[in-house]
């Protein structure tokens, strides 16, 4: 079995309706060709076949596909994706500054809730594009995905917090080297948190950890006070196919029961994968006996 697929469930069993809020599918170039300027490689076995096998030895039920850097403007390999997934999916577009008002709703009948800003290097936007495509893509009830070096955090805070619409921060910030809970870009990242608009992805700790595994220590620390901080704007994510780490994969059943451990609880896991992303992408919310938080 492909080293991108688990060869064991987690531990932990997430509940019904546990939304995978952040992940990537690829497929053969000769369907979808890589953007010429990319410096990314699309990500072998990282294609949609291979997450249903995923999604089913984790124990999800929902997905957020969205769109790899590769591919720049064009999101068929995500729009195919979410074809297959069904009702369960939604996406995440990356669409240019002089998109037309006819494909923003073309793609948001098709499940597109959101647009992709990845700001480390390799992103077909720029800061430059930000606010008119966040106002034109706000219209129609998108949010905007933010990749950036949370280091620099406190410095795009107030522009952030201004932009319409609600904002969503990948990776606990994505600190390109692990800081402390009192960095000023951490503590912007809880202020934008207290502001009620914008969610942040408590997952992908393994990406810039020096710890490392099992554990990533040093940026599980910033997930779980994120947690503990605002479990109602925190959201769960595999980052499948781990396109950082090419050839060197995490285990997903371990990191799926390392976000167990620093939630502290099966409600406060259950909230966050289940009905947090529900109120975001726009999911029915799950019915169960399990308890909720208020």
């Amino acid at each position: 079995m492909s080293a991108l697929v688990p060869v064991r469930a987690p531990a932990f069993t997430p509940p019904p309706g546990a939304c995978d809020c952040h992940m990537h599918i690829y497929g053969p170039a000769e369907i979808y060709p890589p953007a010429p300027a990319s410096p990314f490689p699309p990500v072998a076995g990282g294609d949609i076949a291979a997450y249903l096998k995923v999604r089913a030895m984790l124990g999800l039920t929902r997905a957020v596909v969205v769109q790899p850097s590769v591919y720049g403007f064009d999101n068929r390999a995500t729009l195919d994706a979410m074809a297959v997934l069904g009702d369960d999916a939604r996406g995440v577009a990356v669409v240019p500054p002089e998109v037309s008002e006819q494909e923003l709703e073309r793609l948001t009948g098709l499940g597109i809730l959101g647009i992709r800003f990845f700001m480390i290097g390799g992103g077909a936007l720029g800061w430059g594009d930000l606010e008119r495509l966040a106002a034109k893509t706000a219209a129609y009830g998108w949010h905007v995905q933010m990749q950036m070096d949370g280091r620099l955090l406190h410095d795009e805070a107030d522009r952030l917090s201004r932009l319409p619409g609600r904002l969503v921060i990948d990776h606990n910030g994505k600190f390109l080297e692990p800081v402390g809970l009192d960095h000023a870009g951490f503590r912007a990242l809880q202020r934008l948190l207290d502001g009620g608009r914008t969610f942040v992805k408590t997952s992908g700790v393994y990406e810039t950890s020096r710890s490392g595994p099992p554990d990533y220590a040093d940026v599980a620390a910033l997930a779980r006070a994120l947690i503990a901080h605002a479990p109602e704007r925190c959201l769960f994510a595999t980052n499948w196919p781990h396109p950082s780490k090419p050839g060197n994969p995490p285990d997903d059943a371990a990191l799926v029961d390392l976000f167990r451990a620093l939630c502290g609880s099966d409600p406060i896991a259950a909230k966050i994968m289940t009905d947090n992303a529900a109120e975001l992408y726009g999911f029915d919310r799950p019915t169960g006996e399990q308890e909720r938080l208020p």
